[in-house]
């Protein structure tokens, strides 16, 4: 199946797989930028100060609500300001990105390769091969949430150097991780506040619940790559419910505009966090909060591809045994109820391939 879908290779459109998406994505894209889509460089993802909700009282709780969910109604992107997070540990996660993936040789890299460990595939993911459909031109490592020594049920004592190939990253990033914990409830109420659900309905699930820390290194653009096709990370939907991003110092994130049919730069001012929907948001909300298709474009500088790239997605995710339905008060449910490893697991078994996709009883027998 593997070799199948890599066959397609940068000439694939997303509805050749569309048989494993769980929420519906009716708009075709090809998954790399071929130099004939349409840009809308006018349009602007709205920036949002969620300091109106942890500073303004219910009133200014309410305008944030208003701001975040217009604009991920609008398109499944906002930009983040007066978040209090410390951006000075953004800043310095560029070096330690780098060093993860430079400072280790690949055999160091190589004995921590990703494989599934409940809904998500944890672990280092080398280049060209973070799917099976995308060559894409990045490493990538996933960390959840027992990658960290945070409070969390465990069998044995944490050890770092059971998940990091330099252990002595694991307390730095364990300080981003757990300022972005603080951005899950704030970020949730907010947005089923908009949609007029209550805005308590997911606190127990957020409380403590896991994530996925995506560290990714594009590296410079040799000639032969760039005159394949391939681009640094071709397009497709987050499976979460929302992704935290803090701005990306090189440019070439890009989103997909359903409304207009046209895409989008992502223009993000240093110190701001970007926000996107998912899959289990775009299903719990019934289709108005969109999974926006995005992606990561090679620099439109010709100069710059010599320019490596680095970003740390945090992914918000709820446990594998929490049901995802359709939110309460929300007239006309599309989509049944469904067990998030199975609906998360049959999503991204496009990417890992068809074993990958696990079902509920399944899960049930592994957990025991």
């Amino acid at each position: 199946m593997s070799e199948t879908k890599k066959s397609h290779g940068t000439e694939a459109v997303n509805q050749e797989f569309i048989r494993y998406d769980q929420v519906e994505k009716a708009h075709t894209y090809h998954l790399a930028e071929d130099g004939q889509e349409d840009f809308d460089e006018d349009f602007q993802i709205k920036t949002c100060d969620l300091d109106q909700f942890l500073n303004g009282g219910e009133a200014g709780k309410e305008r944030f609500a208003q701001e975040i969910g217009s604009a991920l109604e609008d398109i499944g992107f906002a930009i983040l300001e007066g978040h209090g997070v410390d951006t000075t540990l953004h800043d310095d996660a560029v070096g330690k990105v780098i060093e993860c993936f430079t400072e280790t040789t690949l055999d160091d890299r190589n004995r921590f390769r990703a494989a599934r460990h409940g809904s998500v595939s944890q672990g280092y993911f080398p280049i060209k091969e973070t799917s099976d459909i995308h060559p894409d031109l990045v490493e990538g490592w996933v960390f959840c949430r027992r990658a960290f020594d945070i409070p969390q049920e465990r069998t044995e004592p944490f050890r770092a150097e059971d998940y990091w190939p330099i252990a002595e990253l694991e307390p730095f990033f364990r300080q981003i991780v757990l300022q972005h914990e603080k951005l899950f409830l704030p970020l949730i109420q907010s947005a089923f506040r908009y949609l007029g659900v209550d805005p308590h309905h997911y606190d127990e699930k957020l409380t403590g619940a896991n994530f996925g820390l995506r560290l990714n290194y594009y590296p410079p653009v040799s000639k032969e790559d760039d005159e394949s096709g391939a681009g640094r990370l071709l397009g497709h939907e987050d499976v979460d419910l929302l992704t935290i991003l803090p701005a990306p110092e090189v440019e070439g994130l890009q989103a997909f505009n359903r409304t207009t049919g046209k895409w989008v730069r992502v223009k993000a001012p240093k110190g701001s966090i970007i926000i996107n929907t998912g899959d289990y948001m775009q299903r719990i909300s019934n289709d108005i909060f969109p999974s926006t298709t995005h992606r990561v474009s090679k620099p439109k500088g010709r100069t710059q591809l010599g320019t490596s790239r680095v970003s740390i997605p945090m992914a918000v995710y709820t446990w594998e045994d929490e049901m995802l339905e359709v939110l309460p008060g929300i007239p006309d449910p599309k989509y049944e109820p469904i067990k998030s490893i199975t609906f998360h697991t049959r999503t991204t078994a496009k990417f890992y391939g068809d074993d990958y996709a696990v079902e509920a009883t399944d899960h049930a027998e592994e957990s025991k």
